[in-house]
């Protein structure tokens, strides 16, 4: 058996993946179970479009919920008060200069479960928040990524 890989949260990844696990047990298998029973009406469930795929829907959410309870389990919270602004680790907000494109950027750093680019939430497990990990202010670091290497200047850490 595979060992299980850590889970690392912020804290707000933990309060994000709390309240999805809330909203699952208490509106959603509601909202299903309501669908359900109005489908078992329309009388012969072989045949009924509307109840197979509620009862689909029923065991995705079910799904879920087994595995956000299971995340939350064995999930470590990076705590964000501890955090130092020396060095680059999981849960601080780096700015980086990018040497070809010559602008600054901003990274927070995150475990992978709540890694969100669009948001500017990396992993630490992507090649740009490997390579920031435990560098320090002023530090230049060269990261290979798909589209070739990236040299990134670090210009601040922050919490």
């Amino acid at each position: 058996m595979m060992a299980q890989k850590e889970l690392i949260l912020t804290y707000e990844g933990l309060k994000k993946l709390e309240e999805e696990l809330e909203k699952l047990k208490t509106v959603r298998r509601r909202e299903v179970a309501e669908r359900i029973k109005t489908a078992r009406e329309f009388g012969d469930l072989s045949e009924n479009a509307e109840y197979d795929e509620a009862k689909n829907e029923q065991a995705f959410i079910e799904g879920r919920i087994a595995e956000l309870e299971h995340k939350l389990k064995n999930a470590r919270i990076i705590d964000e008060d501890e955090l130092g602004t020396d060095i680059v680790s999981i849960g601080s907000i780096v700015k980086v200069k990018d040497g070809e494109l010559n602008e600054v950027l901003r990274f927070h750093i995150v475990g992978s479960a709540e890694a969100d680019p669009m948001e500017d939430k990396i992993s630490n497990e992507s090649p740009v928040g490997a390579a920031l990990l435990s560098k320090k202010v002023g530090d230049v670091v060269s990261i290979e990524v798909p589209d070739g290497n990236v040299v990134m200047e670090i210009m601040e850490i922050s919490k």
